[in-house]
């Protein structure tokens, strides 16, 4: 009797060692099988946010039916842009001219509850891109160009703020043109053009958007930025400048940088 005992506790023993060796394979085997299943569900980038320059296929399409937008620039156009940024005798004149306009830039952004910063991005983005010429009296009497000043601006936004008639004369036009070449004049009716877009497109304007903190904000200035260029890349480069330590230090600490020639 006592060695059938000992044999039963024996096969007992073995017994028990199989059912845990069992249950232990068949629990490993399901943490791997959950652990594959988990790595086949991407994963949410949680701190991940939108990119405001991003518009809608129906933002597009309404954008384009009220204001007349394009698509971007070609890729060789938008590589020729990229590259004058880099060229740093462009960017210190660039900057010395926009130095000279900081006083009606930070004027006009007081009187019309404007962010400052987007302003000046602008005003850097329309100078440094600037065609050789374009500033020019001749050039523009000639009607080669459709845009003046520094920001850009064709006479039709004189028309738009009441400056000039519905249908003006050419002693008309040509005084609104002579108007855009005044770089004070051509800030001024820049901040004109953003206040009136910005009443376009909201019911209750906000002053003094901020891309920083807002990403409302920082779509309607992305949309602004669209609607003053016309070209879909544009966005991305305002917003980008708005960023720009030089810039910031044109607006927010007044200092003048050192004069550098492009010759």
């Amino acid at each position: 009797m006592p060695l059938k005992r000992t044999r039963i506790g024996q096969l007992l023993q073995v017994t028990s060692l199989f059912a845990v060796l069992f249950t232990y394979g068949s629990v490993a085997e399901t943490e791997v099988e959950q652990s594959q299943n988990l790595e086949s569900i991407p994963l949410i980038n949680e701190t991940a946010k939108p990119d405001p320059t991003d518009f809608s296929a129906t933002e597009l399409q309404q954008l384009q039916k009220r204001f007349g937008v394009h698509g971007p620039q070609t890729p060789l156009a938008q590589l020729f842009t990229a590259g004058l940024d880099h060229w740093a005798p462009l960017r210190g004149h660039t900057l010395n001219r926009l130095a000279e306009l900081m006083p009606r830039v930070r004027h006009e952004a007081k009187e019309k509850s404007l962010n400052p910063m987007f302003l000046t991005a602008i005003l850097y983005d329309e100078l440094q891109h600037a065609k050789p010429g374009e500033d020019s009296t001749l050039a523009i009497n000639s009607g080669i160009f459709q845009t003046h000043g520094p920001a850009q601006i064709g006479v039709e936004e004189l028309i738009h703020q009441g400056i000039l008639p519905k249908d003006p004369t050419p002693k008309q036009l040509e005084w609104g043109r002579n108007e855009l070449l005044n770089p004070e004049k051509n800030v001024t009716i820049l901040a004109g053009k953003m206040q009136r877009l910005i009443k376009a497109l909201e019911k209750n304007p906000k002053p003094n958007l901020n891309a920083s903190t807002s990403y409302r904000d920082a779509h309607l200035i992305a949309t602004l930025a669209y609607l003053h260029n016309g070209k879909l890349d544009y966005p991305t480069r305002i917003l980008k400048y708005m960023q720009d330590p030089a810039l910031h230090a044109l607006v927010y600490s007044r200092l003048k940088p050192a004069v550098v020639s492009i010759i």
